[in-house]
């Protein structure tokens, strides 16, 4: 067999999809390698619904994504391509724009300048109505705003002020002072040739939409839904939606209740609702996501489906208006759900034989659903399921160049935890394999997510399972799709309690099997995965070597470094890292370090800011102190993700070369 970290950055990357206005075909976004394989570049393809040949539309060195089409047929797009009519200056490549390519074909035209660039943008579905989310600093005239910016970058200053937490966010500073870059909800009218009309719907906005906003237009262009921040009495951020008309930017919130988040705002076809996915916060239980509609005119808030346990994704509605399509986990996959919202019930859409991963929902006008689905062993590719549920997926092109593997095999299988509760796993190993093989325990990180049967571009087990390991992803305490009480076993200060025991119980397991080598395991994992393997080292030598990716090795002094310390209180179960530190740091690997035996591998992105690299240098000095064999690879251009195609393989290398020198027979 044969797959290697070079031929996995040279797959093409289904992302987007969208579906024209007459339903035939779907725009999807797909990556690819540049010339130099030194960046990701980004191309749009049509996808013809009946299984015709797809054709691409857009090609170069530029990112072209984020697909949505106009009302007349066009397809607009997010590209950092360099202007035409407008002119260009030095840093027009790191800005995204609206373009446009016109529905009877042609060259696409570009939309809007925006002085900053554009992050996301809406048509409504039946006017010429465009809404962009665009970055705008603080305090600067709209035509000075490019040239500002610019003067910065090259003179400064650099200085950030800060009167509240978060000051981070992943990647990002953030500021609350002069120097602020705010993000502004722009509305235009929408023309053939360019936008005209501007209007800043949110001329004073500051921290409101600094961290992720989502927004949606209604069809008939007037309304603009968007998730709002404001500061709860916990100092975590609460998010409501705020209703904005586009023609007079007057505004006024909805859903706003304290210790409550509201995600992913989607108008109904008719502009009366609106589809949120909503949670509550608490220090003594693990939130619970779930589908509300909130009245358009009346503000009331109402729950959709009830009493349904799974965690919803982004809501997409159907055209008629009846049904609202979510996709969730479930029992180590994520699917595609109807919810009838006259009736609160859910069905699933994709049959047995069609499980795996889904993403992307696009409804469309013949009820059938347009989805990017992937596997284990199958990259994503774009799908359609019948209207008749539940259905078998329907695959419109192979895009990714990658059909489905067969040189590997994948099983579930379940164990009893040391509480009776049944504990999940994934095991993908070669197909052909010869005697029993080493294996790895990859744990998923969260806490709160889980492993299923589906793609990861980021880290990928067939990279291992073709170098002849067997990789086994378990489901433990905190996992999703396995009912909330299984969530609610991770929330509080107790990471490293029953999760431990759920791992160790699969690790029995696995050890006991005649097809895998006990006395050759080893583990690894990212974010909660790190410090899980971070907890795992304190605890028992049973593994030849572990590998922490982005993990949490403190406790108490973490509080003060991750980007979001407020979240962070809560999530410990409301404990009082300052009054009782020792109590705080029970599960901080850290403090039990002396115990450490296994060799290790520490990795850490140094702009990494929800996991900081101060909890991997401290790592790192506590088993060099110790005398245990440790290596630290630090990649100062990341963050808590591994983005950039030669950093990739430098990671895989890395990974693989530690595997081998420790897993190895020999």
């Amino acid at each position: 067999m044969s797959y290697t970290v070079e031929q996995h950055i040279d797959l093409r990357r289904v992302g987007e999809i969208a579906a024209s206005p007459d339903g035939r075909w779907l725009a999807a976004a797909v990556q690819r390698l540049d010339r130099d394989r030194a960046r990701y570049v980004s191309d749009l393809w049509k996808l013809p619904i009946d299984g015709s040949a797809p054709v691409q539309l857009t090609r170069g060195d530029s990112r072209d994504g984020s697909p949505r089409f106009r009302r007349d047929g066009a397809l607009g797009f997010l590209s950092n391509r360099a202007p035409k009519e407008l002119a260009a200056d030095e840093d027009a490549d790191k800005r995204m724009q609206v373009w446009l390519l016109p529905a009877q074909g042609g060259e696409a035209c570009q939309l809007t300048d925006e002085p900053l660039g554009v992050k996301a943008f809406r048509f409504a579905r039946e006017t010429d109505r465009l809404v962009v989310l665009a970055p705008v600093l603080a305090g600067i005239a709209h035509d000075k705003q490019r040239e500002e910016a610019r003067q910065r970058r090259k003179h400064g200053p650099s200085a950030r002020l800060f009167t509240r937490q978060p000051v981070r966010h992943w990647d990002e500073w953030l500021d609350d002072g002069a120097q602020a870059v705010c993000m502004h909800l722009v509305a235009y009218e929408a023309p053939s040739e360019s936008a005209s009309g501007r209007l800043d719907l949110t001329p004073n906005a500051r921290r409101e939409f600094a961290i992720d906003p989502e927004f949606d237009l209604s069809a008939d262009g007037r309304w603009v839904a968007v998730t709002h921040a404001w500061l709860g009495a916990d100092r975590c951020d609460n998010a409501d939606v705020m209703l904005i008309d586009t023609a007079s930017a007057a505004a006024r919130p909805l859903a706003s209740v304290e210790a409550s988040n509201c995600q992913w705002p989607r108008f109904s076809p008719d502009g009366r609702l609106i589809c949120v996915v909503r949670s509550r916060r608490s220090p003594l239980q693990a939130p619970h996501p779930a589908l509300a509609l909130i009245d358009v005119a009346s503000a009331i808030v109402t729950d959709c489906a009830p009493g349904w346990a799974h965690w919803p994704g982004t809501p997409e509605w159907s055209q008629d208006g009846r049904t609202v399509f979510v996709c969730a986990d479930e029992r180590g996959c994520t699917l595609p759900f109807a919810v009838d919202i006259a009736h609160g019930t859910v069905q699933a859409c994709a049959s047995a034989q069609g499980k795996g991963s889904y993403g992307a929902l696009v409804p469309l006008a013949s009820g059938e659903l347009a989805a990017i689905r992937s596997t284990s062993l199958q990259a994503p590719e774009a799908v359609v399921l019948p209207p008749k549920w539940p259905a078998a997926p329907r695959a419109l092109a192979c895009l990714s160049g990658l059909p489905p593997v067969d040189w590997a095999v994948q099983e579930r299988f379940e164990v009893a935890s040391t509480d009776g509760v049944p504990i999940e796993c994934l095991l993908i190993k070669p197909a052909q394999a010869k005697g029993p093989l080493p294996v790895l325990l990859w744990i998923h990180g969260g806490p709160m997510g889980a492993s299923g049967d589906g793609w990861h571009w980021r880290w990928n087990p067939l990279l291992l399972v073709a170098q002849g390991y067997a990789v086994a992803q378990p489901n433990p305490r905190g996992s999703t799709g396995y009912g909330q009480d299984f969530v609610q076993g991770i929330w509080g200060n107790v990471w490293g309690d029953q999760c431990y025991r759920d791992l160790m119980a699969v690790t029995d397991a696995l050890t006991r099997r005649a097809d895998l080598d006990g006395t050759r395991v080893g583990a690894m994992g990212g974010s909660f995965g790190g410090y899980m393997a971070n907890w795992i080292g304190t605890q028992t030598d049973r593994y030849r070597c572990l590998i922490s990716h982005a993990g949490v090795a403190t406790m108490a002094s973490f509080t003060g470094t991750t980007d979001h310390p407020p979240d962070w209180y809560l999530e410990m179960g409301g404990e009082n890292p300052y009054a009782d530190p020792e109590h705080f740091d029970r599960f901080a690997p850290i403090r039990q370090v002396a115990r450490w035996r296994s060799p290790t591998l520490i990795i850490h992105g140094e702009r990494d800011y929800r996991c900081p690299i101060g909890d991997g240098l401290s790592l790192f000095e506590a088993l060099q102190y110790h005398g245990v064999a440790s290596e630290l690879l630090v990649f100062p251009d990341e963050n808590h993700w591994i983005l950039k195609p030669r950093n990739i393989i430098a990671w895989y290398q890395a990974v693989l070369r530690f595997l081998d020198r420790h897993l190895r027979p020999g």
